[in-house]
């Protein structure tokens, strides 16, 4: 068997293993093909500790087969067991439980904040191709845009810049034999094509003449070794056909790599000004009848951006689930009388969130550092299991 396709088969089991996870189920293909590329299985024996109470590890790690037990700090033990749950062991940062093999297991180990970069970029494309197919004027665009979302070049980039990436790209319409880039010069851009097809060819060593490598057409990228890499073109790329290529400058690809400065609103900020006033609101009677009326709406509602099932596990007080792939949908549930306080695991999701909703006119922080900086003393007290949903921007409890 070649080694070619060794790693094909390797790729597949890796997808298949970890898709239904929580919450991996939620990102793309390619983004949980990119992610997948530092994770690693590791085998315990029995007897061994996993993680111990007060352990900060960034990781989410998933029990594949055995049984773990999970033991608290009034040293009372849960039994686990290799994928009766498709959720991470008791993630919360930092550990809350001790957890030790009660027989040899497997476990599958992720960086949070890589999950939570690699959800939140494909989240945010969701987010984008949903806005896009409410814009009939760009349906001829959705192809190219797609491929651009889905392009490994720019899962470095901050999910808040991902927005930007488009008007950083510039149109460039060309014709047939006009050639794109040529061998062996230095290069400072690249191109997606738009419309039309070219030609990928190399000279060879000692060849008199260039060898065709590749034809490409819409959505493929070219070129983009010259983002990341001081190197000469090692290709030249002719058009076959009239055309349109999107550019995008390495200059402006730096940029995208940035993060942005932000004022998220501090854990401090929410525990002592945001969370009692919400809280005050939605006790109130009236918050619970029909007739709610605008002037009595709370200043802040607070949106969980989290996937259904890791808001299922416990939430702040008050927050409402509203995925993050879901919110371009869910806008018209919000109104612009009311303040958002929006958050997810580590911050990013909702950054990035804040970000959009911000462009569409609404008012909306994200939660620093999101549940994972909430500390182990206001743990208990601000996490819940009771449902809330939201009516003409207003919350109420649950069913």
């Amino acid at each position: 068997m070649s080694g070619a396709v060794d790693a094909t088969a390797k790729e597949s089991l890796d997808l298949q293993l970890a898709r239904p996870l929580t919450p991996l189920k939620a990102m793309s293909d390619s983004h949980l093909r990119e992610l997948l590329q530092t994770a690693h299985i590791e085998m315990m024996f029995r007897g061994q500790t996993l993680f111990e109470a007060g352990d900060y590890d960034r990781q989410y790690i998933y029990l594949l087969h055995g049984d773990m037990e999970l033991i608290d700090s009034k040293a009372q033990a849960t039994l686990q067991k290799g994928r009766a749950s498709l959720l991470p062991l008791a993630h919360h940062q930092p550990r809350a439980h001790t957890a030790k093999a009660l027989t040899d297991c497997s476990v599958l180990r992720l960086n949070s904040e890589q999950v939570d970069q690699m959800l939140a970029w494909s989240q945010i494309a969701e987010y984008l191709l949903l806005d896009i197919a409410y814009q009939r004027d760009l349906d001829e665009d959705v192809a190219w845009i797609n491929t651009v979302l889905r392009s490994n070049l720019f899962f470095k980039v901050p999910p808040i810049n991902v927005e930007e990436i488009f008007s950083c790209l510039e149109s460039v319409e060309v014709r047939a034999g006009e050639v794109i880039l040529r061998q062996g010069e230095l290069g400072d851009c690249c191109y997606f094509i738009k419309e039309g097809e070219a030609e990928v060819s190399r000279f060879e060593e000692g060849a008199s003449r260039p060898v065709h490598v590749a034809d490409i057409t819409v959505g493929r990228c070219f070129g983009e070794d010259a983002l990341v890499n001081e190197a000469v073109r090692n290709a030249t790329v002719t058009m076959c056909s009239d055309g349109v290529l999107m550019r995008l400058a390495k200059q402006d690809f730096i940029r995208l790599l940035k993060q942005p400065d932000i004022e998220p609103m501090s854990q401090q900020h929410w525990l002592q000004a945001v969370a009692p006033g919400v809280s005050a609101c939605l006790s109130d009677p009236i918050a619970g009848r029909a007739e709610v009326t605008r002037d009595v709406l709370p200043p802040w509602v607070i949106i969980d951006l989290r996937t259904e099932e890791e808001y299922a596990t416990g939430h702040l007080r008050c927050a409402v689930n509203i995925p993050l792939n879901l919110l371009r949908i869910k806008t018209r549930l919000l109104n612009r009388q009311s303040s958002y306080l929006l958050y997810c695991d580590t911050g990013l999701r909702s950054e990035a969130a804040a970000h959009l909703l911000n462009r569409q006119g609404f008012e909306a922080k994200a939660l620093d550092g999101g549940l994972n900086a909430l500390e182990p003393i206001h743990y208990d007290s601000q996490i819940t299991l009771q449902d809330y949903v939201l009516r003409d921007g207003v919350v109420f409890q649950g069913q």
